[in-house]
């Protein structure tokens, strides 16, 4: 399925000169990629996001969320229960960058121990 446009998006053309550009557009933000990889693991509720990210707010969590759910990289699923239950998880997209997470946890693994 096709990501829709959002006002101030990368024009295509622009994707062409740099195929990483959208992607950057999708994970930028100081939380997201840690937020995608603790997804990655698991289905999670909004409060063990919360807890397994420390020094996020309740606010920059639920808009990181928020624009991770409409670059169709998490599904936000509500239960119809009281208090609601509200669980996130990736789409196919997220499950797709799981690899590049992946990656990233061993060249900063290797980073690391080449640094000190």
């Amino acid at each position: 399925m096709a990501r829709t446009r959002f006002e101030g998006e990368t024009p295509p053309e622009q994707i062409e000169v740099c195929p990483v550009t959208e992607t950057q557009n999708i994970i930028a933000g100081k939380w997201k990629i840690i937020i995608l990889w603790h997804l990655s693991k698991q289905t999670l509720r909004f409060g063990e996001l919360q807890r397994l990210v420390p020094g996020i707010s309740k606010g920059i969590l639920t808009s990181q969320l928020r624009e991770l759910e409409r670059d169709q990289m998490v599904i936000r699923k509500v239960y119809p229960e009281v208090p609601p239950k509200v669980e996130y998880s990736l789409t196919e997209a997220g499950k797709g960058f799981t690899p590049i997470l992946e990656s990233m946890g061993k060249w900063s693994k290797k980073y690391v121990m080449t640094k000190y």
